[in-house]
């Protein structure tokens, strides 16, 4: 009975600390409704706006109504059309289209003869799952194309008049697992550097040799320097180590060059840098530095595009979403196993990392400084 009571009263005694405490009480409400509504909007399997472009040789009435049914949907997007075939080679390396709607010339002569007409459809597989939905949506508007020309007398008898072939680029037989596999080096890298900087400061003020600290011979940004590299080491460390497993063990392609890997690591890597020392200047105890490192890790996950993609989310969660350093590592890593990219090819995705770092490594320091004083 005695035991019973003290652990009620230990029991009240953290209740009661956790209430008085505005950051725990902080803790308890605000990421949970936080979370709760991104990872509502943001984690759907249900495809919108998939952007598509068309390459019509026929500009014919019978393509025109099927790439309309197309447009009407409410699931594809128009994002270009082509002019000549040479475009059709790079639309997709681009990333201006998930889709390539190719309708040849012969396409109503065909059907209005009597004779199958092909239309063929290829599709980006580095995200296999929205490719694998999409065909599957477009393999449904041909389906009741082709019923309708029959109801229409256009044609004389039932049959796949319209027959789709569709190609996969990057990843022929759209395995899910190249897909993840792939991208797995960032965010395992980015859970290892956020908790080994987000600690460091906190770890000084919690153990009390902070002070010891600043009053050693040193100045604050060297502080942060010492701090951080060890962080980045092992985050490199562990991506590379990931990169060697993803292609020797679960045998995923890696078609780039190593200097653009390293390079787009070592990017996302001071990036997240930034980030955990950010956390760890705002922090007082390890345990605050661990709360907000995975506050950051779990909505930086799922807005990565790692399983959902980014265009499904609405317009607002989409330029929220810009600031979020784990969506441009995971699009450079897939360009660079699946795609075959170099340095240059994933500098769209390199920019935003080092503008970000710029903003959190200044506001880290800063920060450093000013609560220690």
């Amino acid at each position: 009975m005695q035991s019973l009571r003290r652990i009620l009263a230990l029991m009240v005694k953290e209740f009661i600390l956790i209430l008085k405490d505005p950051k725990s009480r902080f803790v308890i409400i605000g990421p949970p409704i936080i979370q709760f509504i991104i990872f509502g909007y943001a984690a759907t399997y249900d495809l919108q706006n998939v952007r598509y472009a068309v390459f019509d040789e026929s500009r014919s009435t019978l393509s025109r109504e099927l790439l309309s049914r197309v447009e009407g949907s409410g699931i594809f997007r128009l994002s270009k059309s082509l002019l000549n075939e040479r475009q059709t080679a790079t639309v997709i390396d681009d990333d201006e289209a998930r889709l390539l709607i190719h309708i040849g010339p012969e396409f109503d002569r065909n059907l209005r003869n009597g004779l199958p007409a092909t239309v063929q459809v290829i599709a980006d597989g580095r995200n296999p799952n929205v490719a694998l939905i999409a065909l599957g949506y477009f393999g449904t508007i041909v389906e009741q194309f082709n019923q309708d020309l029959l109801r229409h007398g256009v044609v004389t008898r039932a049959g796949p008049w319209v027959r789709l072939v569709d190609r996969a680029w990057f990843n022929g037989n759209l395995q899910s697992r190249w897909f993840i596999v792939s991208a797995l080096g960032g965010i395992i890298s980015m859970v290892v550097v956020m908790i080994l900087t987000s600690l460091t400061v906190a770890r000084e003020r919690e153990f009390g040799t902070f002070d010891q600290l600043l009053v050693a011979p040193f100045t604050p940004g060297e502080i942060l320097i010492g701090k951080s590299v060890p962080g980045m080491v092992f985050g490199l460390m562990d991506a590379l180590l990931f990169a060697l497993g993803a292609v020797y063990w679960f045998e995923v392609p890696f078609r780039g060059t190593i200097p653009a890997l390293i390079l787009a690591l070592l990017c996302f890597i001071v990036t997240i840098v930034g980030v955990g020392l950010l956390i760890s200047s705002l922090s007082m105890t390890m345990q605050q530095g661990l709360l907000g490192s995975f506050v950051f890790i779990m909505p930086s996950v799922t807005l990565s595009g790692l399983a959902t993609p980014i265009a499904n989310m609405p317009h607002w969660l989409q330029v929220a979403d810009l600031g979020n350093p784990l969506r441009y590592i995971i699009i450079a890593l897939r360009d660079i196993f699946l795609e075959g990219a170099d340095s240059t090819m994933i500098w769209p995705q390199l920019w935003p990392l080092m503008l970000l770092a710029c903003v959190t490594l200044p506001l880290a320091a800063w920060l450093f400084r000013h609560r220690s004083q």
